[in-house]
């Protein structure tokens, strides 16, 4: 897992964090989704606080993002969500993904929600920010 970095809006710190489900939602999910590594590259590029929150295990996330090369800030379960809020002092707090489920913690936990149905059709990642 990465390290804490804590955002607010007087310092050049992230303000803005991301969590991605990931099956359905992350090309490398199972199904895949529509969710590239290019998206996800995007808002590192940009200072977001990034990471994952599946139902897959810690574990099983953290080895997929290795595999493609993608350093997060954190991985865990969107049921746990409220422990990333904890963790992270943003001004920001967005989880994309494709379920109600998704959406149900996503909303229980103060963040924003995102369903990958509402992508732009040009598969531009302008969704994101």
């Amino acid at each position: 897992m990465g390290g804490d970095r804590v955002g607010s809006p007087l310092t050049s710190a992230p303000v803005i964090l991301v969590s991605f489900d990931i099956d359905g939602t992350m090309e490398f999910g199972d199904p895949p989704g529509p969710v590239t590594l290019d998206h996800v590259r995007r808002a590192r590029e940009l200072g977001y606080v990034i990471g994952s929150a599946s139902d897959r295990t810690v574990r099983d996330q953290q080895e997929l993002w290795d595999r493609h090369g993608i350093v997060v800030d954190f991985v865990g379960h969107k049921h746990m969500l409220d422990g990333v809020r904890e963790r992270f002092e943003m001004s920001r707090y967005m989880h994309i993904g494709d379920t109600n489920v998704d959406e149900f913690y996503a909303l229980k936990h103060g963040f924003e929600f995102t369903h990958v149905e509402h992508l732009p059709a040009d598969g531009s990642p302008g969704w994101l920010w």
